[in-house]
């Protein structure tokens, strides 16, 4: 990454020229510290000290020359940091590492201290200390051609011939002993800052992301077992749990992973996992198929060990923060399986609540394996194309779009024929405002704060039940108006009034109630689709599945106008009805999913989500009670007495 090519520095005259370049910065940011100039200088002092000193004697008197006025700058550095309730301590260590470089101390000892003194003073000062998302590997090989071979090489070995006489040369970044001992912090800090004294310039008018990218490339270029280091990092759930997150691979070094697993197998995970950052997390984080395994194996040793309670908890999670955040994708690549996956959950769930025997538990638990390992074949990263991606997007607001559609066309169009225009500002508001409270929850749960799984289903579930209770009573009120007659006698009762403020409110409740529930769901659905690499194909399905909802409204809002109104009224009401049913069983399933209701399953019975039909007991008892409700009332609504729902009639 050199790339201003310079005559040889004298090592003294480099020397003055680092330290007048450190004392200037130091006092410039007097008030402000640079924690991440601190930070570096510690890294630097940690990798370069050996060569420096060996055996107790200076072994090349410029570098030692270096650690000493690198220990000292640190010192100031530290003790001009604002004061907090760690900071006496830092100093403390600055000291003690100042005085080991004096007594030229082992470098085991000095690296172990600067290296500690570097992690205090990161847990005392923040800065941040990964990547946003996995680094682009890809796009970091075209960054190194274009602005590191010039002085590294193409492969980062081979600095060309006119490069080797800088003092010091460019970096050889196959050099095992050094890249051994360098963290994708520390590379990405240099990348970002320079080095003072040589040639090594900043990139700072690179993104954040470049650099985190080259960062990692250049990390990983020494190391070369990467298949070795798969296998290890997919076979041992122990080292998974050593690299939870992309701040501690970030962080990392091999030889401080290698005290913790050996230095065979260090190396060679860390060629995979530099060479694989998107790899890290996937194991452990919630939103995983790695996670759900887990998290079920230990749930099924809870209730092997009496724990139920607990077993029934790992058990939730399992689903809620493991598959679920998957369900989406999954549904968009093979919605069978997503449905055999998440019935199997399920059945694992009603296991325990039931008291099942852990044979038949661990039964279950080896079927739901198998569904997995179909599973991430379905959701490997070359399973996705462009034609799934796009069909995903476009079903998915189709689906979701049509259930709220039918319901508002349906209030439009009895606004309409009521002669209530007056009204239909309301109804309108109440989509539109859905809508936007939608777009909202989409900016809360991306940058602000994450939906819990439970608090999706919770939502998701009193939405639909909410929806449903609503429109039995609005199915009721039109089938009562069927009958020529009784909308004869209601035109008659009504001509001339408007309808009350409180009845126009509640259009706007009704026509909001349904819609956001179904854009909650649609985000849900999109978040998981969502990739910057496929967004255009994924805003093309969008907006196609968009188009056709339009031109489905138009010809509704166009046929109901043709349409007598004793049958748009009866089939208004079926069709509301059915909604409800439907509804009924979606609000109950997610209580379920969100395990606030127990769930009874009936063997033999299929999953019909987009109907609301789950085989549970439960579900199936909400939706006849629905349907009996429906019954009863469209036999009451019929008779010449039959009540009014005031709230639609005001």
């Amino acid at each position: 990454m050199h790339r201003i090519v310079s005559a040889t520095v004298h090592p003294a005259l480099r020397l003055i020229l680092l330290a007048l370049a450190l004392c200037l910065s130091v006092t410039a940011n007097a008030e402000e510290p640079d924690v991440r100039t601190t930070w570096r200088l510690l890294d630097y002092i940690a990798v370069d000290y050996a060569s420096a000193v060996s055996e107790g004697r200076v072994a090349d008197e410029f570098e030692y020359r270096e650690m000493v006025e690198f220990s000292d700058v640190v010192a100031r550095q530290i003790a001009a940091l604002p004061d907090t309730k760690d900071n006496q301590a830092l100093i403390r260590r600055s000291d003690q590492l100042r005085a080991l470089i004096a007594n030229k101390e082992p470098a085991e000892r000095v690296g172990r201290l600067a290296r500690a003194l570097a992690a205090s003073l990161l847990t005392a000062y923040p800065v941040p200390l990964a990547p946003s998302q996995a680094p682009d590997l890809d796009r970091a090989r075209t960054l190194f051609a274009q602005n590191c071979a010039s002085c590294h090489g193409a492969a980062g070995s081979a600095p060309p011939a006119a490069m080797q006489a800088l003092d010091p040369p460019p970096i050889d970044f196959t050099d095992i002993d050094r890249a051994r001992q360098r963290s994708a912090f520390g590379l990405y800090q240099v990348i970002t800052q320079g080095l003072e004294g040589t040639s090594m310039a900043s990139f700072a008018s690179l993104s954040d992301e470049d650099r985190w990218a080259l960062a990692f490339h250049a990390g990983s270029i020494a190391f070369e077992d990467v298949a070795k280091g798969e296998r290890i990092w997919r076979e041992d759930d122990g080292i998974r749990q050593l690299v939870p997150d992309l701040e501690t691979l970030a962080a990392l070094t091999p030889e401080s992973l290698a005290e913790q697993i050996g230095e065979d197998r260090a190396l060679a995970v860390m060629a995979y996992l530099r060479a694989n950052p998107d790899a890290v997390g996937q194991a452990n984080d919630a939103g995983s198929l790695a996670f759900v395994r887990d998290t079920l194996d230990r749930s099924l040793s809870a209730y092997r060990a009496g724990n139920r309670e607990e077993a029934r908890q790992l058990a939730l999670s399992a689903y809620l923060d493991g598959f679920e955040p998957l369900e989406a994708l999954l549904a968009t690549r093979d919605g069978g399986l997503m449905r055999e996956v998440e019935q199997a959950l399920g059945q694992f769930r009603a296991g325990i609540e039931s008291g099942a025997n852990p044979s038949e538990l661990q039964q279950l638990r080896a079927r739901i394996d198998s569904l997995l390992a179909r599973a991430e074949e379905a959701l490997a990263p070359e399973a996705a194309s462009e034609i799934s991606n796009f069909l995903g997007a476009f079903t998915i607001l189709l689906r979701e779009g049509i259930e709220a559609l039918l319901v508002v066309i349906a209030m439009i169009a009895f606004v309409k024929k009521s002669h209530r225009f007056e009204v239909l500002p309301y109804v309108h508001g109440g989509w539109i405002a859905a809508l936007l409270a939608g777009v909202a929850t989409w900016v809360l749960a991306t940058y602000f704060v994450s939906i819990s799984g439970a608090s999706r289903e919770m939502t998701e579930g009193i939405g639909a039940l909410l929806a449903a209770v609503i429109l039995v009573s609005v199915g009721i009120w039109m089938h009562g108006k069927s009958q020529a007659e009784e909308w004869r006698r209601y035109i008659q009762e009504k001509m001339g009034k408007a309808l009350s403020r409180g009845s126009a409110w509640f259009l706007f409740g009704l026509a909001f109630v349904v819609v956001y529930r179904e854009a909650f769901e649609t985000i849900l659905f999109y978040a998981a689709l969502w990739n910057q690499q496929s967004s255009g194909i994924i805003l093309a399905g969008a907006l196609s599945a968009v188009a056709l909802l339009a031109l489905i409204a138009w010809a509704m809002l166009r046929y109901s106008r043709k349409l007598p109104i004793t049958q748009f009224f009866r089939y208004s009401a079926i069709l509301i009805a059915i909604l409800a049913v439907i509804l009924a069983g979606k609000g109950v399933g997610a209580f379920q999913e969100a395990g606030v209701l127990s769930a009874t399953f009936i063997a033999g019975l299929p999953r019909l989500a987009e109907l609301g039909f789950f085989p549970t007991v439960e579900t199936i008892g909400a939706q006849l009670l629905t349907l009996l409700a429906l019954i009863a009332g469209f036999r009451v609504s019929r008779s010449p007495s039959g009540p009014q729902p005031a709230a639609v009639e005001g």
